[in-house]
């Protein structure tokens, strides 16, 4: 109070005063006004009359039941669930008009044993780095039960841009199989073009690894790694797009943080909707990559996928090339499709596991390719080409080539 006399008295100035007090200009004149009119009850120190801590006993009460539904799920061991999301659930209470902040969830939860540590992860130092769209799409697949109230299984297959994280394709898929990786890249070249790369794991759908493939049946065995090319990789290479391979499960670090951000959304939507069936399921999870799409600031890049893709696209920052065929009567059917090679007999035909096909207008002793792909009404189209010459196509049953698996 001495100060604020000596300012009164005009002996001291009114920045010498606000420094010596630590004030801003405009909490400095308050109190001097203040002073003035109360000099007697007058007090330096600032009281709140509204407690900032406080939250109503509702929310209180919608904290601890999500916080309880969330250990449920982390206590089944056959879901894909380990740890407490809060931020999940503070997402989740937003949509119920409850705003309430992540510091305030994560107290609540030590404060009533839903907390875990964090634990430490090796960072891996081989992180890729791309300054265009286009330029590396993240591909990967797995197996979880997504629902407490389904008992079987699922694929999740996704793939992501790697510059602007914006997710271009997520699907659901009873088995994990060749086509299904296939159509997923048939989606994504047809909507947004050919990537310059595609970065994927060593499983054997992309890759032949020596060795480790040396038994599946038709690769050759005398053949290096590499040496082999996969029916996936096989599309990639006629699209002129190069197959990148991780050498860990770190090298995918940009795909597994989107990857568990679905993954634990989705688990969680599915508890609480009782989903019970794949169709529920697709719903989920379209509705959840619009939202990882178009609504989230992604953490690393500060930026809405969709927004950093678009803004990509116009600066022309991007390497997708248009999608083309490159034959005379060549469809999107020759290229997204199952290959197979034979060789013609005297007779026009080709036998596939006992199943014998007539080649039309096919040269006898020569080598024909057969490019198959499944039809939506159940059958499978067989085109045949031969020197780059495309012969004619039949439909077939699936279940009458097995060596098909769709």
């Amino acid at each position: 109070m001495t100060i604020l006399e000596n300012y009164l008295a005009k002996e001291i100035t009114a920045k010498e005063a606000r420094e010596s007090l630590g004030l801003k200009r405009s909490r400095f004149f308050l109190l001097v006004a203040k002073y003035k009119d109360s000099s007697t009850d007058f007090d330096l120190e600032y009281k709140r009359t509204i407690s900032t801590h406080k939250i109503s006993a509702d929310a209180e009460e919608k904290i601890l039941t999500e916080l309880e539904a969330e250990k449920k799920l982390i206590d089944d061991k056959s879901l894909p669930i380990n740890s407490y999301n809060y931020s999940a659930i503070r997402d989740d209470l937003a949509k119920q008009k409850i705003i309430v902040s992540l510091p305030t969830i994560i107290n609540r939860a030590k404060d009533n044993n839903f907390y875990q540590k964090k634990i430490i992860k090796k960072i891996h130092d081989r992180e890729v780095l791309t300054n265009h769209v286009g330029e590396l799409i993240q591909h990967d697949s797995s197996i979880h039960r997504w629902s407490p109230f389904m008992d079987n299984k699922l694929y999740l297959i996704t793939a992501i841009d790697d510059y602007s994280r914006l997710i271009l394709y997520a699907a659901f898929v009873d088995k994990e199989n060749v086509w299904a990786h296939i159509y997923a890249l048939k989606t994504i070249f047809l909507q947004y073009g050919c990537p310059l790369k595609y970065y994927s794991d060593q499983h054997a759908i992309f890759r032949y690894v020596k060795d480790r493939d040396k038994n599946r049946p038709h690769n050759v065995y005398n053949k290096f790694t590499d040496d082999v090319s996969p029916q996936w990789k096989q599309v990639l290479e006629e699209c002129g797009v190069s197959a990148v391979y991780a050498l860990s499960p770190q090298a995918k670090g940009k795909i597994e943080r989107p990857y568990r951000w679905l993954q634990e959304r989705i688990v969680r939507t599915a508890a609480k909707e009782q989903i019970t069936t794949k169709e529920k399921l697709d719903e989920v999870l379209k509705n959840l990559v619009d939202t990882y799409n178009t609504k989230w600031v992604h953490s690393t890049t500060k930026e809405i996928p969709i927004i950093r893709f678009e803004k990509a696209i116009v600066e022309n920052k991007t390497l997708f090339k248009q999608f083309k065929t490159k034959l005379t009567n060549q469809t999107i059917d020759d290229i997204f499709c199952l290959r197979v090679e034979r060789v013609v007999d005297s007779y026009r035909k080709i036998s596939i596991d006992g199943l014998e096909l007539r080649v039309p207008n096919g040269l006898p002793r020569q080598i024909v390719n057969l490019k198959i792909s499944p039809t939506e009404n159940g059958l499978v189209k067989v085109r045949f080409w031969q020197n780059n010459t495309f012969l004619g196509e039949i439909l077939e049953q699936v279940e009458n080539m097995a060596i098909v698996h769709f």
